[in-house]
C-alpha cells in the first residue's frame, strides 16, 4: 500500500468534512432567513484499480443536494404582501436586469414605485387583469411583467358590462290601454317595478340609471332603461329623453324562466357602451325581488388596501370602497426542484437536471395554493445541524490522524538509511 496513497486518503476525507461543514454553516446561518431551503453534503466512495494481493486506497468523492421541494412551517404576519406558497411551486421574480428567477421567500413590500419586492431585492413578477391579457405561457416565463400595486391609485374605470337578475309577480296585470309602457315615455306610463343601478362614465362621474318593468302579456315583459339625470324633477315621466334602451322578455311558462338571453345595450352618457345581462330574470308567484345588481367601473379613487387570494388574484381596495382584480400571480413548478440551482438572494434557477420549468394558477395542475399574510420558514433544524456538526468535527480529526499516521511511517521509511 503506498504510503502517499495513504496520506491523500487523508486529505480527501478532511476535504470531504470541510464541505460538510461548509453546508452545517450556511444551514445554521439561515435558519431565520425565510424561504431559506437547507443544503447536505453526501458522501460517496472512490475507488481505485487494486493489484492482486495489493490494496490502493482511493478517497471519498462529495455530492451537495439540496432540499428545495420540503416544506418549510408557515408564520403569520400582519401584512398582506407577505406570501407563502402551501405546497408545490415557487414565486416567479426578477432582478433589477430582468433576468428570471425562482423562489420560495416571499416578503413583499412596495417600494417608492408600487412595485413589489422582497427583502433580497428581486420583484414579484405577475399578468395584469386590467389590460384584457392572455392566458399563462405554460412552458416559459415569457409575458410576466412586475406587479405594481400604485399605478391604478386615481384611475377612473369606465362601466362595460353587467348582471340584473330579479324575479317579477307572474300574477301581475298586463297593462292595458290608454296607459302606456315606459319605453312610449309618456304621462300615461305605468309599470310592475323599478330598480336603479349605478353606472361610471369615462372620467368616473356617477351615472344612475333607472329600469323599468312592465308586463304586456300573457309571459311576456318589457325592461326598458333611463337616465336618472333626464327625469323631471320629483321623479315619473316623461323623462326630458328617449329611454336608453329597451328590450322585450319572454318567459317559459312551464318554469318561468327568461328565454333566449336578453340585454340591455345602454350607451352610457360620456361613457362607454354597457351590456347589462338579463338572462337570470325569472317569472313566479313571487313579489318583486332583486337577486343580482352589478355593473364594472369605478369613480376615481386612491388604493387604500390590497387584498391577495389563495389563486393569486391581487385585489385593489379603493377609498371609496370599490373592490377590483388588478393581477394576478402565477405559479411556476419544474419536474425536480431538488436540481434547481441555488443563487445569491434567495432564489434558484433551472438547472441541467431539474427539468423545464412549467408556469399556471395557484391550486391548479398539482399547484399550491397562495397564503397572504404569512410567510414560510426556512427548514432547517438547528438540532440536526449541530449534531452534524459534531459528525464532522469528530471525523475530520479521524482523518487528520490517518494523514499525520502516514506522514510519520514516510518519516521512518526515509530514516531506515542513514
Amino acid at each position: 500500500m503506498s504510503l502517499y496513497g495513504v496520506m491523500r486518503t487523508g486529505v480527501s476525507g478532511m476535504a470531504a468534512q470541510s464541505s460538510k461543514l461548509a453546508t452545517v454553516a450556511d444551514n445554521i446561518a439561515n435558519a431565520n432567513t425565510n424561504g431559506y431551503k437547507r443544503s447536505k453534503t453526501e458522501f460517496s466512495s472512490l475507488i481505485l484499480g487494486n493489484n492482486s494481493g495489493q490494496y490502493t486506497s482511493g478517497g471519498v468523492k462529495t455530492h451537495v443536494q439540496h432540499a428545495i421541494s420540503q416544506q418549510g412551517a408557515l408564520t403569520f404576519t400582519t401584512s398582506a404582501t407577505d406570501l407563502a406558497v402551501q405546497g408545490n411551486g415557487f414565486f416567479v421574480v426578477s432582478d433589477n436586469g430582468g433576468t428570471p428567477y425562482l423562489t420560495r421567500a416571499g416578503s413583499f413590500v412596495p417600494n417608492g414605485e408600487g412595485e413589489l419586492v422582497n427583502a433580497a431585492g428581486f420583484k414579484l413578477m405577475g399578468m395584469p387583469l386590467d389590460g384584457g391579457a392572455g392566458g399563462v405561457v405554460v412552458n416559459g416565463l415569457q409575458g410576466l411583467q412586475v406587479v405594481n400595486i400604485g399605478q391604478t391609485a386615481l384611475e377612473a374605470t369606465p362601466s362595460t358590462q353587467g348582471g340584473f337578475a330579479a324575479n317579477l309577480d307572474s300574477n301581475a296585470a298586463a297593462i292595458v290601454a290608454p296607459a302606456t309602457p315606459p319605453s312610449a315615455n309618456l304621462a300615461t306610463t305605468e309599470y310592475e317595478a323599478m330598480s336603479s343601478l349605478v353606472a361610471y362614465d369615462n372620467l368616473g362621474n356617477p351615472v344612475v340609471l333607472d329600469v323599468y318593468f312592465t308586463k304586456t302579456g300573457p309571459n311576456a315583459w318589457e325592461a326598458t332603461v333611463f337616465d336618472r339625470a333626464d327625469a323631471p324633477p320629483g321623479g315619473g315621466f316623461p323623462y326630458a329623453n328617449p329611454p336608453l334602451d329597451s328590450v322585450a322578455l319572454a318567459f317559459d311558462p312551464a318554469n318561468g324562466r327568461v328565454t333566449g338571453a336578453p340585454a340591455l345595450n345602454v350607451a352610457v352618457p360620456n361613457g362607454q357602451a354597457l351590456t347589462l345581462d338579463l338572462s337570470d330574470m325569472t317569472q313566479v308567484a313571487a313579489d318583486y325581488t332583486v337577486m343580482q345588481a352589478a355593473v364594472n367601473g369605478n369613480a376615481p379613487s386612491a388604493i387604500r388596501d390590497v387584498e391577495i387570494g389563495e389563486d393569486g388574484t391581487v385585489f385593489a381596495i379603493f377609498e371609496n370602497g370599490e373592490r377590483r382584480a388588478t393581477w394576478q400571480v402565477p405559479l411556476a413548478n419544474v419536474t425536480s426542484p431538488d436540481n434547481l440551482q441555488p443563487e445569491a438572494g434567495n432564489v434558484y434557477s433551472l438547472g441541467l437536471d431539474s427539468g423545464e420549468v412549467q408556469l399556471g394558477l395557484a391550486g391548479q395542475g398539482g399547484l399550491g395554493d397562495i397564503v397572504s399574510s404569512a410567510l414560510e420558514q426556512s427548514n432547517v433544524d438547528l438540532a440536526s445541524e449541530l449534531t452534524s456538526m459534531i459528525e464532522s468535527q469528530r471525523s475530520y480529526t479521524a482523518n487528520s490522524k490517518v494523514f499525520q499516521t502516514g506522514s510519520e511511517l514516510l518519516d521512518v521509511l526515509v530514516n531506515l538509511k542513514r
